[in-house]
């Protein structure tokens, strides 16, 4: 073999060695390029899957309810929220919106969302056993890039604590309008009489004096309650606090009272237990007081019997009490009994006078003493109020 076969058998063999290295270093990039991949598109997928659980967490605990429909008008999505609106159980995927929501209207709404691209401010109302609930509806058409139809989003909001409010605001609203209006009308009618001719006539212009008086009153005494009211609710009033002894600050509230109930012939007691002391500001515990006992007086049993009670509990907390041996207040009256103007006989209420105020001002009181207040009775077996209070510190 010469010298040149020899060269060329060595330079053959040089390419071959070097088309398999890089064959082989292809083949390794490739695995590598390949696994890098794959780590990439697990990363990829493990965030997908937590961006989804986070979407769906915070999906599942919105205050709105949300049901997302399909286009085959099949839910996709229903979160926690309208379930308990509709009372259904999760998962709702798969069922209809009539199936799930139980109610024509809701279905409707999604049906109309084929035609219309969206529902706005639609109000809904759902009577249930117990409560009536009030719902708003925005409803929005889902379409896919192509324009074709798929599927609907729709959000519910619940209004029922915002019509509750407005119920209450109207009552109260119409029960000051009528407090009002009983006494002015007393007066405007008064002075009207003594214009026309009664101040002439010594006793007429007493008589009617005397009633303009004791109406202004019932005015100012209305004002105030009002205001005091006005200020609970925002905060505003400021307590004196300290460490008030509970039989004493009873004994004031019967003293007090006794020009009222020597009147109907009621016994006034004080079974309040020494040295039980309440963390409290004196005069408005005074006024707590004064407005149970006038109640128990009025609303007692004429000859009758009311007992103010009080004693310490455990866990630095004491109790005061006021019962009578009235008629009693029926159950249905009970849920009631502190709402402002709520009277459980509405033509004895009034004949007794007073604002009606009175047991709403105790119940504000004594919550922002950091207290409770609830009341006990039975038909014909009298009622008792309690109050608990904060213990005065040692």
């Amino acid at each position: 073999m010469t010298a040149l076969h020899i060269l060329l058998a060595l330079l053959l063999a040089a390419a071959a060695g070097a088309a398999w290295w890089l064959r082989a270093l292809r083949q390794a990039d490739a695995a590598r390029h390949a696994r890098e991949l794959a780590e990439l598109r697990a990363q990829r997928d493990t965030e997908l899957a937590g961006q989804a659980e986070r979407t769906a967490s915070l999906f599942d605990r919105m205050v709105e309810g949300i049901i997302v429909v399909g286009a085959d008008g099949r839910i996709r999505l229903a979160n926690r929220s309208a379930g308990a609106l509709f009372n259904f159980a999760p998962p709702a995927a798969g069922r209809t919106v009539i199936e799930a929501t139980r109610h024509h209207e809701v279905a409707a709404l999604a049906a109309r969302l084929e035609r219309e691209p969206e529902v706005l401010s639609h109000e809904l109302r759902l009577d249930g056993v117990t409560e009536t609930r009030f719902l708003q509806i925005n409803a929005l058409a889902l379409r896919a890039p192509g324009g074709a139809a798929d599927g609907a989003v729709l959000v519910f909001h619940d209004l029922t604590r915002l019509r509750q409010l407005e119920a209450v605001r109207q009552e109260f609203v119409a029960n000051v309008s009528h407090e009002l209006r009983t006494p002015l009308s007393l007066i405007k009618s008064a002075a009207e009489t003594l214009i026309d001719g009664g101040k002439d006539d010594p006793a007429v212009t007493a008589r009617f004096l005397e009633l303009i008086d004791k109406h202004a009153n019932r005015l100012t005494l209305l004002i105030d309650d009002l205001l005091l009211l006005a200020r609970l609710d925002s905060g505003r009033i400021e307590l004196e606090l300290r460490a008030v002894p509970l039989r004493s600050a009873a004994q004031e509230a019967i003293d007090d009272a006794a020009i009222i109930a020597q009147a109907r012939r009621v016994t006034l007691e004080n079974h309040v237990e020494e040295p039980a002391a309440a963390h409290a500001d004196p005069a408005r515990l005074r006024q707590v007081l004064a407005n149970l006992i006038d109640n128990a007086i009025k609303y007692g049993r004429e000859g009758g019997t009311v007992r103010v009670g009080g004693r310490a509990l455990e866990g630095a907390r004491v109790e005061l009490t006021v019962r009578d041996d009235g008629p009693g207040i029926p159950a249905e009256a009970r849920a009631r009994i502190f709402e402002r103007f709520y009277r459980v006989d509405k033509a004895r209420s009034r004949e007794q006078g007073g604002t009606g105020l009175g047991l709403a001002i105790v119940k504000n009181v004594v919550q922002v003493h950091g207290g409770d207040v609830r009341v006990e009775s039975a038909p014909e077996r009298g009622t008792e109020f309690f109050i608990t209070l904060p213990a005065a510190k040692a």
